[in-house]
């Protein structure tokens, strides 16, 4: 039997595992049977009434844990010089944590008083707690520019990027930060406004080559107008927020939600939970927490905030960095869900049958605290038997029944039917210099689609719930496709072999079978790709009128209300609703949805391009060292000045201009999205098989140029010495593409579903 562990020894453990903390665990980690265990809870209660410990639920957690970024007090230097800060949100009954200001070259100077927005890294072995890095000053907003240096005798002189940039900015000799004639850089203003003359500015971040793969998120960025920069007066009503109280809301802090979200997740608005349902009349049936950060607590209708949020519509996303529609102190602290921190939040508690149809739920303005901040890859490694010392004390009690609550709603889904697109997602690695290291494909774990499940049946909760109070809303509309692409898509199927219903009202369940007829295939990616142009977009819209692509009849966005202001209007309509509050959908905003919904709808397109420009320059970087390299893909479209081609290694578009083609003239047929050449007959469709050689690769644009080399398997004609003509293969006309694509390749059997 073990020896008794000191007050010291138990806070020492649970330090180094604060995912295993509970009563048992402590026991078993010092070996304590029988009446050893009675002392031990003596401690542990010993601990937490002198405000050491907290006890939550079953566990004990460190009462001095500080979310990763926080909002600080620089207080003065020490003895040594070392500045130290102290938490301006503090919980905890115990010490107060000593945290350690390190401060970079780069950063603006602080003193004694000012209170800063920092990131946290907590360190072992020092006799303070945290080190904090600086994120802003707070109440200071200096404005920022991206541009171009060109050096000067004294000092030099900033080149705005910005189109709509009517003025340089001066720099003086100690500030240009080391910078080169012609390097993109990023500076801040100093000194005062300038109302005569050229504004002051010091640069803080050297960007090298404009067209380097560092630089390109924000020329994106100023390309294509997406605000980042804060107005002044945003920024303080942000510095000025405070974390929610429990006052008006329901106390949700003993239920074990717990966040799932990509390993490098910049904020965190939105947490689950699942557990069987007890009552006899739900035989099989479970019950699911989905609980959303209470942005609308701190974005108030008509404020700063608000108006900023609503002009950028929603976050940005690139490989580096990230746009967001909220300033940090919002999204990286006070609105995201950090584990072990009390939060503001919007949750429904909805019930499920056994077959996964959602028979009930219930909304809460509530107060909840996260177990645990959880990546995707862990919770699936810890649900396929190898979990870590985070979540092996969660696999009985929180991962197993989320698990059995998905199997459920699997079940549903089968029975819905949505539209299953099979098109992977491409993911850049980057290096610290930025840099692009690999190029991959995201893994598509139940993890990822246990959370989309959860956060979708949430989203038809929402707008069930509103539809049912008579509540103007925003929904997500996703329309059926049109008849032109419907029959676009229904000619490429059969020209493949395929066959896909018609005389009939479209449902999803007919597009799926087409797909599943091309699963695995010659002519699956083909099928994939013209399936999704067949598609709408999706929009938003105060009238409902469905979501196809879901087979929902009506969806509204309610989860993720930090990155996108529709889901802060489903929020606010939710507050108005069920009367909680003062800071619910005004009458003037509900009138307005129309046009907002039209603008939000646009900068979500905005975000859209932006990242694909910056994936696309990211990707003609990282090929740029491999120009005269062979890749195969396949043809991903048509144009009348050649066909784009989807590589297969990286999922890099490229384009194949007409010359590239043959010596022989190609006629574009955009009825059948085709080119045919005049004297080969060679057809060239969407789908085809082809090896490319990359002929030229341009960062600044993100273009990619290729040539032919193969396709189908045959010899381009460009590079064949008989003139260009294949032996055998009969002319035809320009009418005729549509009805012989399939004679002209390969052609897969016939199947039916």
């Amino acid at each position: 039997m073990g020896q008794l562990p000191t007050k010291e020894q138990i806070l020492a453990w649970i330090a180094e595992h604060p995912q295993a903390s509970s009563k048992r665990d402590i026991a078993q980690a010092f070996g304590l049977k029988g009446a050893k265990r009675i002392e031990l809870k003596r401690i542990l209660k010993e601990l937490a009434e002198a405000g050491q410990l907290e006890k939550r639920r079953k566990s004990y957690q460190d009462a001095t844990r500080l979310p990763p970024v926080s909002v600080l007090q620089i207080m003065a230097p020490d003895a040594q010089g070392d500045l130290f800060a102290r938490p301006m949100e503090w919980t905890g009954d115990g010490p107060m944590p000593r945290i350690l200001y390190s401060g970079r070259a780069t950063d603006p100077a602080v003193g004694s008083g000012d209170r800063i927005l920092a990131r946290l890294q907590e360190v072992q072995g020092e006799d303070y707690h945290y080190i904090a890095r600086l994120i802003r000053k707070i109440g200071t907003n200096p404005a920022r520019v991206l541009g171009v240096f060109r050096a000067g005798a004294e000092g030099g002189r900033i080149v705005p990027i910005s189109k709509g940039a009517d003025h340089e900015w001066v720099v003086r000799p100690g500030e240009t930060h080391g910078a080169r004639d012609g390097e993109l850089v990023e500076a801040e203003q100093i000194g005062p406004k300038a109302r005569m003359g050229s504004p002051r500015a010091r640069i803080v971040n050297r960007l090298g080559d404009p067209s380097a793969p560092r630089a390109v998120s924000l020329i994106a960025i100023a390309e294509h107008g997406i605000p980042d920069a804060f107005p002044d007066a945003a920024i303080a009503e942000a510095d000025a927020a405070k974390p929610a109280t429990l006052k008006g809301r329901e106390d949700l802090r003993d239920l074990p939600l717990v966040t799932i979200d990509p390993a490098d997740a910049r904020d965190r608005d939105d947490a689950v939970l699942a557990h069987a349902d007890n009552d006899p009349k739900n035989p099989g049936g479970h019950v699911i927490w989905v609980a959303i950060a209470d942005v609308a607590h701190y974005v108030r209708p008509g404020s700063s905030l608000d108006h900023e949020a609503r002009k950028r519509g929603n976050s940005t996303y690139f490989p580096d960095r990230v746009v967001p529609m909220l300033p940090d102190t919002l999204s990286g602290d006070l609105c995201s869900l950090h584990a072990d921190v009390p939060r503001a939040c919007l949750a429904v508690r909805m019930v499920i049958d056994a077959e996964g149809n959602k028979i009930g739920h219930r909304f809460v303005r509530g107060l909840m605290r996260s177990r645990a901040s959880l990546a995707y890859e862990e919770v699936q490694a810890a649900r396929d038997g190898q979990p870590n010392a985070k979540t092996a004390p969660l696999v009985d009690d929180i991962i197993a029944p989320i698990y059995a609550a998905y199997a459920a709603l699997k079940t549903a889904r089968a029975h819905r039917q949505p539209l299953e697109l099979d098109l992977p997602e491409r993911r850049i690695e980057l290096s610290e210099a930025g840099e692009v290291i690999a190029v991959g494909f995201k893994d598509r774990l139940d993890a990822h689609k246990l959370i989309e499940e959860f956060m979708v049946l949430a989203n038809v909760a929402a707008a069930e719930e509103l539809i049912a109070r008579r509540q103007p809303l925003l929904f997500r509309v996703h329309e059926e496709p049109s008849p032109e692409k419907l029959e676009s898509l229904r000619e490429t199927a059969e020209a493949s072999g395929f066959s896909l219903a018609k005389g009939q009202v479209l449902q999803t369940r007919h597009l799926n079978r087409l797909l599943a007829q091309a699963k695995d295939g010659d002519f699956d990616e083909l099928i994939n790709i013209t399936t999704l142009r067949a598609m709408q977009q999706a929009y938003y819209f105060p009238q409902n009128f469905g979501h196809f692509g879901l087979a929902l009849r009506a969806y509204a966005h309610f989860t993720s209300p930090i990155r996108r202001y529709a889901d802060l209007i489903v929020h606010r309509a939710l507050i108005a609703a069920h009367g909680w509050g003062d800071d619910g959908l005004r009458l003037e905003d509900a009138e307005t949805l129309e046009e907002t919904a039209k603008h939000i709808s646009d900068t979500e397109r905005r975000s859209m391009a932006a990242e694909r420009d910056t994936n696309d320059r990211y990707l003609a970087a990282y090929l740029s060292d491999r120009v005269g390299s062979s890749f195969t893909g396949r043809i991903s479209g048509i144009a009348r000045f050649g066909a784009f081609v989807k590589l297969d290694e990286t999922g890099a578009d490229g384009l194949l201009p007409m010359r590239a083609l043959g010596h022989e003239y190609f006629h574009h047929d955009a009825e059948s999205q085709t080119l045919m050449g005049a004297e080969s007959g060679l057809t060239i469709g969407i789908g085809d098989k082809v090896t490319v050689k990359l002929a030229e690769a341009v960062p600044v644009t993100g273009g990619l140029l290729l040539e032919l080399v193969e396709i189908e398997g045959r010899q381009s004609p460009v590079r064949h010495k008989g003139g260009g003509k294949f032996r055998g293969t009969p002319r035809r006309k320009a009418g005729q593409v549509a009805k012989k694509r399939g004679s002209l390749r390969k052609k897969a059997p016939s199947r039916h579903g």
